[in-house]
């Protein structure tokens, strides 16, 4: 399978995101207020001392990768999980979903009150800079949404996926799945996604909608010292 795949945070921004990014030699990040995002392209000394130049003084990255996550010197570990990450192999084919609308620059607020609620991952108000989102409202509340986030040559991540505690049970993370799964098929990508290995619940539905394990991975928050 592809090795863009293994580090995707870095060929994201090493190719069809390095318009959202920021860095030197073999580091890279998301801009600041757009994600906390950060990749080496190698383990080496060289690649640590690159991603050290480039945080800020008490700035907080995440890093997620097949390999072991190697903290540059002085980083405090902050957090690091094992997490798995799910590549589309037979995902079916579903009919429009009417109650599922686009969601653009005027819901952005909402998506991050959804998001900072049920901590699906990194969101921020610039977000849907990443990608397409579509969400599901009940009057006029959001109450579930869904999206693209990472973007590598024939890849794209879905990500995002979230429901109001009060709306759970109703099937929406499902329906969202396979439809921002369908969008990225028609565009002529593959997706793919993440999710917390302990995360049994969400790694069950993945895996009932077509989605298959590629690889196990490493998700760490590492904070540069002040």
């Amino acid at each position: 399978m592809n090795a863009l795949l293994d580090r995707p945070i870095w060929s994201a921004l090493a190719t069809r995101q390095a318009h959202l990014g920021e860095g030197a030699g073999l580091a890279r990040r998301y801009r600041a207020g757009i994600l906390p995002l950060a990749a080496i392209g190698t383990d080496d000394p060289q690649a640590l001392a690159d991603l050290a130049a480039l945080a800020q003084p008490g700035e907080t990255l995440i890093f997620l990768m097949a390999d072991p996550i190697v903290p540059p010197p002085g980083f405090e570990v902050l957090t690091a999980a094992p997490a798995v990450q799910m590549i589309a192999t037979n995902v079916p084919v579903v009919a429009p979903d009417e109650a599922i609308v686009p969601l653009g620059e005027s819901d952005a607020a909402d998506m991050l009150a959804l998001a900072t609620l049920t901590k699906p991952g990194p969101f921020s108000l610039k977000s849907q800079t990443l990608g397409r989102f579509w969400g599901v409202r009940e009057g006029k509340t959001l109450v579930a949404m869904a999206g693209e986030r990472m973007k590598q040559p024939g890849f794209v991540e879905l990500s995002g996926v979230c429901t109001h505690p009060d709306h759970r049970g109703k099937g929406y993370a499902r329906r969202l799945s396979l439809h921002v799964a369908a969008q990225i098929t028609e565009a002529g990508d593959r997706p793919y996604l993440h999710a917390y290995a302990v995360n049994s619940a969400a790694i069950g539905l993945y895996e009932a909608i077509g989605f298959t394990l590629r690889s196990p991975m490493h998700v760490a928050a590492l904070r540069k010292p002040d």
